[in-house]
């Protein structure tokens, strides 16, 4: 069974290294949205420091990192397109599944846990942007039910942004 988990300050390395991973998974892939820069040790820190990093477990083990922050996204005050709503948000950043994880069907379960988090907490929409060529994220993002919005420029680039509404009794 798996389940979502506020990060602790032990597990800073280790999900650094799954964020490590995914950019490595990134430019295996051919792109860069990730560079040595963005996300950093630092990055990871700050998240898990200010509690907003969070771990998927399978059992006792780590799976995968996210950030889910409920203080909104300042890049996202510029969207050229349009939000579905004006209502408070979480955001999604820095989700990075663990290489041994990867191809499971894990996003499947990360999304679900995420949307019933935010609805736990009263939040309704989830926001999050993926770049133009990653279209693996794309097609998950796509694939769990995120409508594209428009364009946001975040960390340097032009990015995909997408929203979903979210409802109890109805998550995925």
């Amino acid at each position: 069974m798996y389940t979502l988990e506020k990060a602790t300050d032990n597990d800073i390395p280790l999900c650094y290294r799954i964020v490590d991973d995914g950019r490595k998974f990134q430019q295996a892939q051919g792109f860069v949205q990730w560079t040595a820069e963005y996300p950093n040790i630092d990055t990871v820190s700050e998240d898990i420091m200010s509690q907003k990093g969070y771990v998927i477990k399978k059992g006792s083990k780590i799976a995968a990192y996210m950030c889910i922050d409920f203080s909104g996204e300042p890049a996202y005050d510029s969207i050229e397109g349009h939000w579905h709503t004006d209502s408070k948000y979480a955001v999604i950043h820095r989700l990075s599944v663990k290489s041994d994880f990867r191809n499971s069907g894990l996003s499947d379960t990360i999304f679900r846990l995420a949307e019933e988090f935010c609805l736990k907490n009263d939040i309704t929409c989830i926001r999050l942007d993926t770049g133009f060529e990653n279209k693996r994220m794309q097609h998950i993002i796509e694939k769990h039910g995120f409508t594209h919005c428009g364009t946001v420029f975040f960390q340097g680039g032009c990015r995909i942004a997408y929203d979903k509404l979210l409802s109890h009794g109805q998550n995925g």
